[in-house]
């Protein structure tokens, strides 16, 4: 039986190239429903079956890990797999704590491709060692007591939020209509509450108190 595949990715040209990959691969791959967005995406989640959600990060209407943890909380054995061109760390660490099966990229050649996606329609998890020593670290530096309530304030509280997002600081100033600068002293001012060094830590800091 043929494996089926939703695709979640708002770049039509994307769509129309995995397609045409999975028809030359010879295997029995199958893209059997498609989505532009995240609230699209979810709604023809919920009327189907799919063997793998495969999902953009950055999507309309909200985010495509915004959109496997919705998944997730309705199927939490549901085989989901990030597929992206935007290489940041806060996104992995993200990823793996809604517990995706692995994070490909859309630069990957495509028998990588191809094989990430089989792995990950089996169930496998398929995130590479240097991944999870990322987040590992993320989780393992934090100072004692840093899950206990830290004092931040809400604007840090919104850029923090922004930040776990994957958003970098040029883009949180645009969001939230501040300036670059004003970003780069809340983002700082962040780090030393919560206790952690870099990006990365306060991603996977947000997503352990549930604040993405």
């Amino acid at each position: 039986m043929a494996i089926q595949i939703l695709i979640v990715d708002d770049h039509e040209i994307v769509r129309l190239g995995l397609k045409q990959l999975l028809l030359q691969s010879q295997d029995e791959i199958s893209i059997t429903a498609e989505a532009s967005s995240s609230s699209e995406g979810f709604a023809i989640f919920q009327s189907g079956h799919f063997d793998l959600v495969l999902v953009e990060v950055r999507l309309p209407e909200g985010d495509g890990l915004q959109l496997i943890s919705r998944i997730k909380l309705e199927v939490p054995t549901q085989n989901t797999l990030l597929f992206s061109a935007h290489d940041n760390p806060n996104y992995i660490a993200r990823a793996v704590a809604l517990g995706a099966n692995g994070f490909v990229w859309k630069s990957d050649a495509p028998d990588k491709i191809l094989n990430s996606i089989r792995r990950a329609s089996a169930g496998e998890t398929i995130w590479t060692r240097e991944e999870l020593r990322k987040v590992s670290n993320g989780l393992t530096t934090m100072r004692p007591g840093s899950e206990t309530e830290i004092p931040l304030s809400s604007r840090e509280g919104e850029v923090l939020k922004q930040l776990a997002n994957g958003l970098t600081n040029r883009e949180i100033a645009q969001a939230l209509g501040i300036s670059y600068e004003t970003i780069k002293e809340h983002v700082q001012h962040i780090l030393r509450k919560v206790g952690v060094t870099d990006r990365t830590q306060a991603a996977v800091w947000a997503v352990r108190r549930n604040l993405v």
